[in-house]
């Protein structure tokens, strides 16, 4: 399994940047091939969790590649059949809802429609704060659609944020063994 090409996207939940950078990080120990894929926002946008440029530089350091930031660059992941398997992390409510309707306008939009033409895993680590709201609904969609898995989530703060949902991010290496092999990792919601 180490020698299959793995795409990883990351979105705008800037918070678990964090999380997710070291999850990668493993993911190219183990020898994968991570091509690694952000949306134009996550790309490029300074917030107080870091600046873009560093986060980055970081990513490309890991994966020793560039990163795909365009829908054009993002488009042949599908015909050339790139990927293997293709991880959105973080996956925002916005781009949940977005692939629950069919819309492609973002580079991680793009690749997500591209790879899921020939049939292979997309896992999903969902970070939203309304998950258990109005995009509830986008999440149940993708739950139930083929070759689409879930990275395990939960509430990351009942009380301050009661529709917030977030994958637990250590999670998502044995949550690709799973979609591999055509299973989702259960449990599916954690406590």
């Amino acid at each position: 399994m180490e020698s299959l090409t793995i795409g990883f996207a990351i979105c705008g939940s800037f918070c678990t940047f964090s999380k997710v950078l070291p999850e990668m990080e493993k993911l190219v120990e183990k020898g994968y091939n991570v091509l690694p894929i952000m949306s134009s926002v996550a790309y490029s946008t300074d917030t107080r969790f870091g600046k873009a440029k560093d986060f980055t530089d970081k990513i490309e350091s890991i994966c020793n590649k560039k990163i795909i930031s365009t829908i054009s660059d993002a488009e042949p992941i599908g015909p050339k059949k790139l990927l293997d398997a293709l991880i959105i992390a973080p996956c925002t409510g916005n781009t949940a809802a977005k692939l629950a309707c069919g819309i492609c306008d973002s580079s991680v939009t793009m690749a997500a429609k591209a790879h899921m033409r020939n049939g292979r895993p997309l896992i999903i680590a969902i970070s939203t704060n309304d998950g258990l709201g109005i995009n509830g609904k986008n999440i149940a969609t993708l739950k139930t659609t083929k070759n689409i898995f879930f990275v395990p989530y939960g509430q990351d703060d009942a009380k301050g944020k009661t529709n917030s949902l977030v994958a637990d991010m250590t999670k998502i290496n044995e949550t690709l063994k799973s979609a591999l092999s055509g299973q989702q990792l259960e449990p599916i919601l954690l406590n």
